[in-house]
């Protein structure tokens, strides 16, 4: 049995079947280029099958070796890879500078860290695992580029390219070169996408017959050259690679068609959104950040748990009882979490701290969990199981407390408190998350009205807007 057989074998025993298929089906009939850097988002649109279902078989599959994780800053602006890593571990640079934009940007795990998954070349072996024999625009398109931009095919990426790009080359370590080329009126870019380094030429005045010079070295250091002018007209472009690898600079016509052509997105699956993830928290619970690590994430969901009265439960029905109750609850909470593309994060007690990557996903959550605690109460024929929930939304940090990743800052603070507040079968929500339009929606569809309320939290000296679902 071939390696990739025994390892899909292996998945089938506690993967979703379905998404096998896909894996198995992508393994065996997927260019090389669809094999690296998958983005999984795409492929479940492309196939039409539930984003999270994939997400979890891709990590299972992962943590087996069929495939490899890849972490990647990108860069807002023009969607390029920025660093790269096989952990989140390896971000850990206070800001990341992109040569093509000239803009420096501060990590956040919202949109600027991609989660992509390449097969192992003890699977199938593709061209991307040797990234240095790649043709120029192969490397381009499969390593600067993230998955989320959605370059077009190759007949029309290379048609673009035939009218933006004046010149490229591939330059061996230790070469020398020249370019000879006619500079057009406008703004040009010399970008290196293997060192990540850039020349900005600003082309104007009047235009000139006699032969412009300039020189580019690259060592690798990641420079960013500063704006040079130039007239329009002849250019001798003399290139040097003093780096360890090769590098391919290209001159770049930096108009509206490579804007457009940087402009095409498409989704794809952030860190935030895996760190919200429960197979991923199952699968890594301590391989995700270092201790030292802060991470910054600008928006995340909090929804707490708490079960009213579980002190008085234990004393009413007794040790045994009470354990399988609770046990129950936990269970059903961790399922409902789960399907909403959330992540239960601990469990304090009889409470439980989940996170969702928007406010639409908690709030469907706190629904599902009130009318699954009333199904319960009903099969046990008592009113046990009353759960208080609260809900918000705001910015927060990445860490590492207690050997396990979590999460620190105020709005964890007052997701926290805002619970507090809740009575046996409430759910209480901040303004941040009932205002959402999708979770808006979700109360409007529901015929519910939500309450407005002006109440202090605890250690916090300003009112907060708290709404009260029934």
């Amino acid at each position: 049995m071939d390696e990739d057989e025994k390892l899909l074998s292996l998945l089938r025993q506690s993967a979703d079947s379905a998404a096998v298929d896909i894996i198995e089906r992508l393994i065996h009939d997927g260019q090389d280029r669809d094999l690296n850097h998958v983005n999984v988002l795409a492929l479940a649109a492309k196939e039409g099958f539930d984003e999270e279902r994939l997400i979890a078989t891709f990590l299972q599959s992962a943590r087996l070796g069929l495939f490899e994780l890849s972490w990647s800053v990108l860069c807002p602006g023009c969607g390029g890879v920025l660093d790269a890593g096989t952990s989140l571990k390896t971000v850990t640079h206070e800001s990341y500078h992109c040569a093509l934009c000239g803009a420096g940007y501060e990590p956040t795990l919202d949109e600027m860290v991609e989660v992509t998954f390449t097969i192992s070349p003890r699977v199938r072996r593709i061209a991307a695992h040797d990234p240095d024999t790649l043709p120029m625009w192969d490397y381009v398109r499969q390593f600067f580029w993230s998955s989320g931009v959605d370059l077009p095919d190759d007949e029309t990426f290379r048609g673009i390219l035939d009218d933006i790009v004046l010149d490229s080359i591939d330059l061996p370590p230790g070469e020398r070169a020249s370019l000879s080329l006619q500079l057009p009126a406008g703004f040009i870019i010399v970008f290196e996408p293997v060192t990540h380094e850039a020349q900005f030429i600003e082309v104007k005045g009047e235009p000139t017959r006699e032969r412009q010079t300039l020189s580019i070295i690259y060592n690798g250091a990641h420079t960013h050259n500063e704006t040079i002018i130039l007239h329009p007209g002849p250019l001798r472009l003399s290139l040097e690679n003093r780096s360890s690898r090769r590098v391919l600079p290209a001159i770049w016509i930096a108009d509206d068609r490579l804007h457009a052509l940087l402009g095409r997105r498409r989704p794809f699956l952030t860190a935030k959104r895996l760190l919200s993830n429960q197979t991923f928290r199952d699968l890594y619970r301590t391989d995700t950040l270092d201790i030292d690590q802060r991470l910054k994430i600008t928006s995340l969901t909090f929804l707490f748990t708490d079960l009213k009265g579980s002190t008085e439960l234990y004393e009413r029905v007794g040790d045994l009882v009470a354990y399988d109750l609770v046990r129950e609850h936990f269970r059903v909470l961790h399922e409902i979490v789960a399907a909403e593309a959330g992540a239960v994060v601990k469990t304090i007690g009889d409470a439980v701290m989940a996170t969702f990557p928007t406010p639409d996903h908690a709030l469907a959550a706190a629904l599902h969990m009130r009318e699954a605690m009333r199904s319960l109460n009903e099969q046990y024929g008592r009113e046990d199981l009353l759960l208080k929930i609260g809900i918000h939304e705001g910015p927060c940090l990445a860490v590492m407390l207690n050997d396990r990743q979590d999460y620190f800052g105020q709005t964890v603070n007052i997701a926290s408190r805002v619970q507090s507040l809740a009575l046996s079968r409430s759910i209480f929500a901040t303004g941040t998350v009932v205002e959402d339009p999708n979770a808006s929606r979700i109360i409007a569809a529901q015929g519910l009205h939500p309450t407005l309320q002006k109440r202090a939290l605890r250690g916090m000296s300003d009112e907060f807007a708290i709404y009260e679902i029934p």
